[in-house]
Formats: C-alpha cells, sequence, structure tokens
C-alpha cells in the first residue's frame, strides 16, 4: 500500500509547481468557451456518474435522482444521465460531448485519495489543462479535516504517503485565464471540499451522496440567476389519477400533447403496475395555463387531480393492459 501511495505522490508531486510553470500562466485553448459557459443562461443539464462501484452493483447511485429534483426545483431541464467505468478515456470523452451540449454538467465519483480516485487527472486532460495544488483549497483542508483515528502520527507538516494522498483531493484542473472564483468554489464555511468548475460549466462533485448533496444545494445561490426563471418559480408537476388503462386515454392525451406542446408544457403518461389507477402528469414553467388545463384533463381521463402517485391506492384492482 505504501509503495503504491509513494508511486502516486511522484507522479503527483510536480503538480504542485505547475503553479510556477510556463503552462500555468499560458491562456487556454477553451478559454472563450469557459467565458461563454459561465454567462449562459442554464437551460439543459446532463449528469455523469463515476465508478466501477456503481457499475458492478456494489453502490446504488442516488445522486442522479437527488440531482433531477434538485433541477427541476430550479427549472433546469436534466436531459442526460450517463454511468461510467473509472477509465481515464470514457471520462475524458464523456465531458466533453457534455460540455459543448448542455448548459450545465456535474459529475459524481472518482476524486478521493486512492488510485482508482481519476477524475481530476482525466478531465484536466480532456480540457488540457494543468493540475495544480489549489492554496486554499489545502489550507482549508488543514484546518478543518481531522486525521482519521488509524493515523494518529499523521502530520501536514512531516511528508509522508498519507498526506501525497490527501493532497490528491485538492490537486486541481485549472485554468489561468479564468478567475479562480468560477472554477473553484466553496460553498460552506464548515466545507474544505471545493467544488471545482472545469471549462466554465463542468461541476466536478464527489459521490459520497452526504457531501454530494450538501455541495450541490451550496451552488444553488450561484446557479439560481442563471435559469431562464430567476425568480425562483422552477418547474411544475400536476399529477391525475386515473382508472383507466394507458390504451384507454392515448388518444385524448396525443392530443393534449399537440395542444400544449408550443408552451412547452409535456403531457406523461406512467402505468402503476397492480395499483389500479395509473399517473398522467402536465410538466412546464407556465403554471398558471396548467391550472387552466386541470378540469378538462380530469374529464378527459375520467380520474382527477392528486398529490402524490398513491393517493387513490386504496382499495384499487388492476391497472395494465394485458
Amino acid at each position: 500500500m505504501f509503495a503504491r501511495l509513494s508511486q502516486i505522490s511522484r507522479q503527483l508531486r510536480p503538480a504542485s509547481s505547475i503553479l510556477r510553470s510556463p503552462l500555468a500562466t499560458r491562456p487556454s485553448m477553451a478559454a472563450s468557451a469557459a467565458q461563454s459557459h459561465l454567462r449562459a443562461t442554464l437551460h439543459t443539464a446532463a449528469c455523469l456518474i463515476i465508478g466501477d462501484e456503481v457499475l458492478n452493483g456494489k453502490t446504488k447511485d442516488s445522486n442522479s435522482a437527488y440531482l433531477a429534483r434538485y433541477c427541476f426545483s430550479l427549472g433546469i431541464n436534466l436531459q442526460r444521465v450517463e454511468v461510467i467505468a473509472d477509465d481515464a478515456d470514457e471520462i475524458s470523452e464523456a465531458v466533453v460531448r457534455m460540455s459543448n451540449r448542455y448548459n450545465a454538467v456535474f459529475t459524481s465519483g472518482g476524486i478521493g485519495p486512492t488510485h482508482d480516485d481519476i477524475t481530476y487527472q482525466s478531465i484536466a486532460s480532456a480540457f488540457n489543462l494543468p493540475l495544480v495544488l489549489h492554496d486554499e483549497a489545502f489550507e482549508r483542508m488543514k484546518k478543518l479535516s481531522r486525521p482519521h483515528p488509524s493515523q494518529p502520527n499523521f502530520s501536514y507538516d512531516t511528508p509522508s504517503p498519507a498526506l501525497d494522498a490527501k493532497k490528491r483531493m485538492v490537486i486541481l484542473p485549472y485554468d489561468s485565464s479564468v478567475p479562480d472564483k468560477d472554477q473553484v468554489r466553496f460553498v460552506a464555511d464548515d466545507l474544505w471540499v471545493p467544488v471545482s468548475v472545469v471549462n466554465g460549466n463542468v461541476h466536478i462533485l464527489p459521490g459520497v451522496p452526504r457531501l454530494f448533496e450538501r455541495l450541490l444545494d451550496g451552488l444553488r445561490p450561484v446557479l439560481a440567476p442563471r435559469v431562464a426563471d430567476p425568480g425562483g418559480k422552477g418547474t411544475t408537476r400536476i399529477l391525475f389519477s386515473t382508472p383507466l388503462a394507458e390504451s384507454e386515454v392515448a388518444g385524448y392525451l396525443t392530443e393534449l400533447s399537440e395542444k400544449v406542446k408550443e408552451k412547452g408544457i409535456k403531457v406523461g403518461s406512467y402505468p402503476r403496475w397492480g395499483k389500479g389507477r395509473n399517473t398522467v402528469t402536465l410538466v412546464g414553467r407556465d403554471g398558471e395555463y396548467m391550472e387552466s388545463l386541470v378540469k378538462e384533463v380530469e374529464k378527459g381521463v375520467k380520474g382527477r387531480r392528486v398529490g402524490r402517485e398513491d393517493e387513490d391506492d386504496e382499495g384499487a384492482g388492476s391497472d395494465k393492459d394485458t
């Protein structure tokens, strides 16, 4: 283990000196793209879950679900979620593609102290950026991070494989042409973990759900003013419970979808096997117009508006075409 950590430290130690290298003072090839992404209105988002442990079933991903609810509440359309392995080429390809296509990208996982945590390195390579020991992040780590009980003799002042491993978590992709505050964000006074923002729109977050959620929530004041409705209305979802089979309401829902699409409203239909009732939804940003449709939709699906999907489940029978 110590031999492996020593090898890692030899690979990463030069990164701290990049702050003084010619590369660190040279404008990034993607500088203009980064600045453009930082100014863009946030309409769309994508999520990249990174980790072998998710793909092999060891860990269940909950971060994408949290991000979906988060984006919905802000009024950002989460359009894509991908799960990929701890593979540098896979990570690099995915983040570049997503950064080019979506207003905001959120990654989860792969930024710890061990050899398989390669997200920072892979994203730095993807955007042709150096890796830099971020001084403020390191100082916050020293102030706010306590040594593990298994490391009673650990010291930030004494070189060691453990110290080199910890530094991996604050050696970040860095673009000298972008203001520091726009690419390294600290969202809470009691957290040392930074949110590294690369190319102006790739937000690198840890995979630990508690930290992922805390950091994401901390970004809300930064992201909310950039959405299409900065007043914070977000997106509205109206649920309807119907006793009809999906095939029975399909014709009406097709007509309704055509009627409301110019208003940016989506009509959804969701079977609920064994519950006796299915769910129809309206999702959009024009809440007033959607409210005006409630009576019409209730009549069209022979159901009623509900606050949650299972509201009418009691005593229900079969719900699905067979």
